[in-house]
C-alpha cells in the first residue's frame, strides 16, 4: 500500500474514534454495554494519534490489522448509533439479540488488535502500555459476554405474562428511563415512527409495547399529579386568585416562578424545575426540544423584578426561595452574589468592572462561595467579559474563572459554555496579568484529560511558549506547568515541538539564574518520549548541559536529565559516542548507585548502551 493510502487509513481510524466518542450518552436498557464498548474504543485514540503524527512505515501484517480494525470500528459506530435511536421499550424487548451484536463487534475488534505487532511500532512507552491494557480488556470482554440486566429480564417476562404490579412497572419506568411526561411523549412517537418506517410490525409485539407504555404512563402520572390538574380544580383556582401571566409561569411546573433562570436556548424556567430536568440526564430544552449548547443556568433578573412588581400590585406574597441545606453561614454571600450578577447583566462598564473584581475575591475566599457563584449562573457572564475592551475588567473576569475552576464541577461548566477559545484569546492578546492568569486557568482545566485535547486544539500552546519566554517569574512558571500538563497528551507534544519549544527550554537549562531548570527538564523529559520531540532535542545539542545537570543537579533534575539522555541515546550511536567523549560514564555510574529508583534504571540502561559501543569498537580494532 502506498504511503498516502497508509496515511488515509490512519486518519480514518482517528476520525472514527472521534465520531464514536462524540455519540450521546445512552439512556436505555443497553446503557452498560454501550458505555463499556465506547470506553474501550476511546482508549484506542492515542495509538492512532501517534501513528498519524509519526507517519511511520507499516508492514503488511500491521496494515491488515488496521484495515480489519477500521471495519470493526465502523460496525461499532453503527451499532452504538442504532442502540441509542428509536423506542426504548423496543430495545429492551430486543436485548438478547442486541447483546449478541455487541459480542460480535467486540470479538472483531479484539481479533483485529491481535494482528498488530505493537513491539515493532515506534510508540512511546505510555501509549504502548495503554494499548496492551485495552487489548487485554477486549480479550476479557470477548471471553465473557456482557450479561443483560436480569431484573429487567424478569420484569419484562412478568409483563408479557400480564402479571403486573405497581413495583414492577415502577422498576421498568426507571430502568428504561421513562420517568417524565416528556420521556413518554418521545417514546410514543418513536413507536409510531418505527411502525411507519418498517411498513408494519408484528401485531402481538406492537400490542405488548403499547400495553407496557400505557402502564408506565399511568405510573408516571401518579407520581406527578400536578401535571394533570382537572378542569374543575383549575376553575376553583381562577376564582381564588388573579390570573398569573403565562410569561410568569414555569413551562415545566406551570407555577409562578420564584427563581427564574435562562438556559442556552433563551427560554426561562424555574431553577428547581429545570435543574431536576438536567439532573435526570436530559440534554434538550423542554419547551423547544433544541439541544442545549451548555447546562449553565443564568438568572433572569429582569423577569424576577417584573414578577415581584406583579405580586405587589395584586396583593400576593412574593414566593420565597427554598434554602439549600448544608450551606450554613453562606446566605449573606448569596445575597451579595445575586446583586453582583445583576450588575454584570444590566450594569454599565464601571459597575461590571467592579462586580467582576468582587466576584474574583469572593471566589478566592472559600469553597462555598465558589459553588454559590457558579450555581447563581455567573460563569457564562464572566466568559462574556473575557472579550471586554476594558483591560481591568478582562483581568478580573479571567482571574475569577481561575478561582472558580478550583471546584471540579465548575471546570465542567466553564468548558461547556465554550470558554476555552475565549481564554486562549486572552492568553494571546491580554495584559501580562491577564495572560498569566489565563495560563493558570488552562492548567487548572487541563487536569481533566479530555480538556487537554480541546485546549491544544484551540491553539493554546504557541502563546504559552511566548509567555514562557516573556512573562514574569510567576507567569513563566504558570506557562511551564500548563505546557507540561498539556503535553501528557501525545498530540500536544507534536504541537509544542512544531511551535519551537525546544529552544526556549534549552535556554532555561543553560541560564542558572532563571530558576526554571526544574520545569524545563520536566517538559524535555516528556517531549523526549515522542519521536519528533527526540529529534528536535537532539538538534539542539543538549549533551553537555544534560551531563552537567546529572553531575550537579537536584535529585529530581538528575532523574529527568537521565530520562532525556536515555531517549536520545537509545538506537543512536552518534549520541552515545558524544556521551563517551564528555566523560558521562563516571557520572552515570554514580547516579546508578545514588539516584532515585527511576534515575538508577535510566542511568543503568545508558551505561549498558555505552558498554555495547565499547565492545563493538574493541572487536573492530581486533578484527583490523
Amino acid at each position: 500500500m502506498a504511503d498516502q493510502e497508509e496515511g488515509d487509513l490512519v486518519s480514518q481510524l482517528v476520525d472514527l474514534v472521534r465520531e464514536i466518542s462524540g455519540l450521546p450518552e445512552c439512556r436505555n436498557a443497553l446503557r452498560k454495554m454501550y458505555g463499556n464498548l465506547m470506553r474501550r474504543v476511546k482508549l484506542l485514540s492515542p495509538l492512532f494519534e501517534e501513528l498519524k503524527d509519526n507517519e511511520q512505515k507499516l508492514d503488511d501484517g500491521d496494515l491488515k490489522g488496521l484495515q480489519s480494525l477500521r471495519i470493526a470500528l465502523n460496525l461499532a459506530f453503527e451499532l452504538l448509533k442504532s442502540v441509542n435511536d428509536g423506542s426504548k421499550i423496543f430495545q429492551a424487548l430486543q436485548i438478547d439479540k442486541t447483546t449478541g451484536k455487541f459480542h460480535v463487534v467486540t470479538t472483531q475488534i479484539e481479533e483485529a488488535l491481535n494482528q498488530i505487532h505493537y513491539n515493532k511500532l515506534d510508540l512511546s512507552e505510555e501509549v504502548h502500555e495503554q494499548i496492551e491494557l485495552v487489548h487485554v480488556q477486549f480479550k476479557r470482554a470477548k471471553a465473557r459476554m456482557d450479561s443483560p440486566d436480569l431484573q429487567l429480564q424478569r420484569d419484562l417476562n412478568l409483563t408479557m405474562a400480564s402479571k403486573l404490579d405497581p413495583e414492577t412497572i415502577k422498576r421498568l419506568s426507571e430502568k428504561l428511563h421513562l420517568t417524565t411526561i416528556n420521556d413518554l411523549k418521545k417514546e410514543s412517537l418513536a413507536i409510531h415512527d418505527m411502525v411507519i418506517s418498517t411498513g408494519g410490525y408484528p401485531e402481538d409485539r406492537f400490542e405488548m409495547m403499547s400495553f407496557l407504555l400505557k402502564n408506565i404512563k399511568d405510573c408516571v402520572m401518579k407520581g406527578n399529579p400536578e401535571v394533570d390538574i382537572s378542569e374543575g380544580e383549575k376553575s376553583i383556582m381562577r376564582h381564588r386568585s388573579p390570573v398569573i401571566p403565562d410569561d410568569f409561569r414555569c413551562p415545566i411546573s406551570l407555577e409562578l416562578m420564584k427563581d427564574p433562570v435562562i438556559v442556552s436556548t433563551g427560554q426561562t424556567y424555574e431553577r428547581s424545575s429545570i435543574q431536576k430536568w438536567l439532573d435526570a440526564g436530559h440534554k434538550t430544552c423542554p419547551k423547544t426540544q433544541q439541544t442545549l449548547l451548555h447546562t449553565a443556568l443564568t438568572p433572569n433578573y429582569v423577569l424576577k423584578s417584573l414578577i415581584a412588581l406583579w405580586c405587589d400590585s395584586n396583593g400576593i406574597e412574593l414566593p420565597k426561595l427554598n434554602q439549600k441545606p448544608g450551606r450554613p453561614g453562606s446566605e449573606c454571600d448569596r445575597t451579595v452574589i445575586g446583586s453582583l450578577l445583576q450588575k454584570l447583566v444590566i450594569g454599565d462598564s464601571d459597575e461590571q468592572r467592579s462586580a467582576a473584581g468582587e466576584l474574583r475575591l469572593l471566589a478566592k475566599r472559600n469553597a462555598d462561595n465558589r459553588v454559590c457563584i457558579a450555581e447563581a449562573g455567573a460563569i457564562p457572564l464572566l466568559v462574556e467579559l473575557l472579550s471586554s475592551p476594558d483591560t481591568r475588567t478582562q483581568e478580573h473576569a479571567v482571574t475569577a474563572l481561575l478561582n472558580l475552576s478550583i471546584n471540579e464541577t465548575n471546570k465542567g461548566i466553564i468548558v461547556s459554555v465554550g470558554a476555552i477559545p475565549e481564554i486562549v484569546d486572552v492568553l494571546k492578546t491580554g495584559s501580562m496579568e491577564a495572560r498569566e492568569n489565563a495560563a493558570a486557568t488552562l492548567f487548572s482545566l487541563s487536569v481533566v484529560d479530555e480538556n487537554k485535547v480541546a485546549i491544544g486544539a484551540a491553539g493554546a500552546i504557541p502563546p504559552l511558549i511566548e509567555l514562557l519566554q516573556e512573562g514574569t517569574p510567576r507567569g513563566k512558571k504558570d506557562a511551564a506547568t500548563a505546557i507540561f500538563n498539556l503535553c501528557i497528551y501525545q498530540g500536544n507534544k507534536v504541537r509544542a515541538v512544531r511551535a519551537g519549544i525546544v529552544t526556549p527550554l534549552m535556554g532555561l537549562l543553560k541560564d542558572a539564574s532563571s530558576g526554571m531548570m526544574d520545569e524545563g527538564l520536566a517538559i524535555l523529559a516528556i517531549l523526549a518520549s515522542h519521536q519528533e520531540g527526540k529529534m528536535a532535542i537532539a538538534e539542539a545539542e543538549p549533551m553537555g548541559v544534560l551531563v552537567e545537570v546529572i553531575r550537579t543537579g537536584s535529585a529530581r533534575n538528575r532523574e529527568n536529565g537521565s530520562a532525556v539522555l536515555w531517549s536520545l541515546c537509545a538506537g543512536d550511536v552518534r549520541s552515545l559516542k558524544m556521551m563517551k567523549e564528555l566523560g558521562a560514564e563516571e557520572v552515570l555510574k554514580e547516579l546508578s548507585e545514588n539516584g532515585t529508583e527511576r534515575a538508577k534504571r535510566k542511568a543503568g540502561s545508558v551505561l549498558e548502551l555505552l558498554q555495547r559501543i565499547e565492545l563493538v569498537e574493541t572487536s573492530t580494532v581486533i578484527g583490523s
